[in-house]
């Protein structure tokens, strides 16, 4: 068995800060044992709308420099949850989570296919389709702990796309997110168990928890989940994380008893 950690921020517009809080946490985690840790959405920069463009990087860029190099200092595989990449068609941004391994190489990029446009009742209209464009690729990637599927937030909403990575081999299904604060307190737990329920996969979901700003409040409680759909860690309030174990044989054990995978009957 091995130990995976999903980490929860309180992201700012202070990218240094940022960068600072999220590699005490992976090292943290590494210190406990963790091989596979993940960080949240935007987890190097939650500002106002307006300064997005300037907030963007390419994948070359120092943040996930930055984080390639913890990951090869700590020798852990970094789920770098996601940044605002530049170079989408139009001037628009990618919302893009990038994968690397214990030895800081890159092993996926995972650009955001749906895009944030609610209005949750919050008072703060969600338009992320106005600066970022969508991403058009089903990505996996293997790792020491099985394949991970990649998705970010809002992508939790789409069960179609976890079951195209559950046919593509993934066992294990990363969720970085940043949910807001009305919609996650009624439908975060629900939808990340639904899904490793639906999939049979061991779900692990970085998430952003807290005050961002004065406008901006998110939902939090990063947690991981079994492929039984318990909840086995999760976190409270502000950084944190959620640290748990993932049994192969347990994996095993389910799918086979429970073979639903097997008896799809619609694609």
């Amino acid at each position: 068995m091995h130990l995976i950690a999903a980490a929860q921020m309180v992201s700012t517009a202070d990218k240094a800060h940022n960068l600072d809080s999220a590699a005490r946490l992976v090292r943290r985690a590494a210190d406990l044992g963790a091989r596979l840790v993940g960080l949240p959405e935007n987890f190097s920069w939650m500002g106002p709308e307006a300064e997005r463009p300037g907030a963007a990087e390419t994948l070359e860029g120092p943040t996930l420099s930055r984080m390639a190099e913890l990951a090869r200092e700590r020798k852990v595989t970094l789920l770098a949850g996601s940044i605002l990449e530049s170079g989408a068609p139009g001037g628009r941004l990618y919302n893009t989570t990038v994968l690397f391994g214990p030895d800081g190489a890159r092993l996926a990029v995972y650009r955001k296919i749906h895009l944030f446009d609610v209005d949750v009742g919050d008072g703060t209209p969600y338009r992320e389709s106005e600066a970022v464009a969508p991403g058009g690729q089903v990505v996996t990637a293997d790792t020491e702990l099985g394949r991970l599927g990649l998705s970010i937030c809002y992508d939790l909403r789409f069960p179609e796309l976890y079951r195209r990575l559950a046919k593509e081999g993934a066992t294990l299904l990363a969720v970085p997110a940043a949910f807001t604060l009305m919609t996650g307190k009624d439908h975060w737990e629900v939808l990340l168990r639904a899904r490793a329920i639906e999939n049979q996969c061991y779900l692990f979901a970085p998430a952003q928890g807290g005050r961002h700003s004065p406008q901006r409040v998110t939902w939090g409680h990063a947690m991981v989940v079994d492929p039984w759909g318990l909840v086995t860690a999760r976190a409270s309030e502000g950084e944190g994380l959620a640290v748990a174990a993932v049994d192969p044989e347990l994996l095993a054990r389910i799918r086979k008893n429970l073979p639903c995978l097997q008896h799809r009957r619609l694609d």
